[in-house]
């Protein structure tokens, strides 16, 4: 796989104060651990985001260099401020490259599924990232989904996944990767078909007599009174 390389220097200091000061030299306050001890760390902003770019949902293996020295690293997580986006902290965890971690891997859909070529079904992809154990330098960039035998109705599974050799998977094989849902269309023209045959069923409303008019009223009185 491929390596990237970063470059971190070691923080003194802890707190808000000196994460305040950090990020308005366009730094980013970390920490780096799974070694002797913990390091508290700044690094640049713009050179997290060049590593992780276009390679979101998967975790990728870095050089880490500090103080003359280099470990192997992986980022294990990143926090971003609600409002403006920015990147405010993030943890870099060491790896020793003999022993296996666990990491996220992204999926990616390949092929176009049958359902949708042929009967202009809508392919949803209901899972875009799983969970694998494998060594460091085995970490794949992605998996590949292959969804070209989907027909409307089918499910491809975590199950149905082929992954790399040395690479365990640990998501539920059972959970559903893709499938491919009906046509809009039809989804739309089922209820309104079922109402119409509702309303065709139905039975005719019972005639309603009217009140009798005044005049009636009056009229039936009079007949009473000639009794």
């Amino acid at each position: 796989m491929d390596i990237r390389e970063l470059t971190v220097a070691p923080r003194e200091g802890v707190g808000k104060g000196v994460a305040k000061r950090l990020r308005r030299a366009g730094k980013t306050p970390g920490i780096l651990y799974g070694g002797a001890s913990p390091m508290n760390i700044a690094v640049d902003a713009r050179e997290i985001f060049r590593i992780t770019h276009g390679h979101e949902g998967s975790t990728q293996l870095l050089k880490v260099s500090f103080d003359q020295t280099s470990v192997m690293a992986i980022i294990r997580d990143m926090q971003f401020d609600p409002v403006s986006d920015n990147l405010v902290h993030i943890d870099l965890q060491e790896v020793a490259m003999d022993k296996p971690i666990q990491v996220t891997v992204a999926l990616h859909h390949v092929g176009e599924a049958i359902g949708v070529r042929e009967t202009q079904g809508i392919l949803e992809m209901v899972l875009r990232e799983i969970q694998v154990s494998t060594l460091p330098g085995n970490i794949p960039e992605l998996i590949e989904a292959d969804v070209t035998k989907l027909a409307i109705g089918d499910v491809l599974t975590v199950g149905d996944l082929v992954v790399p050799d040395g690479v365990r998977v640990l998501t539920d094989r059972s959970q559903a990767v893709a499938t491919v849902a009906p046509p809009a269309a039809e989804e739309v023209a089922a209820p309104v078909a079922a109402v119409a045959e509702t309303v065709a069923a139905a039975p005719a409303e019972p005639e309603v007599l009217t009140e009798r008019k005044p005049k009636e009223e009056a009229e039936a009185d009079d007949k009473k009174a000639k009794k």
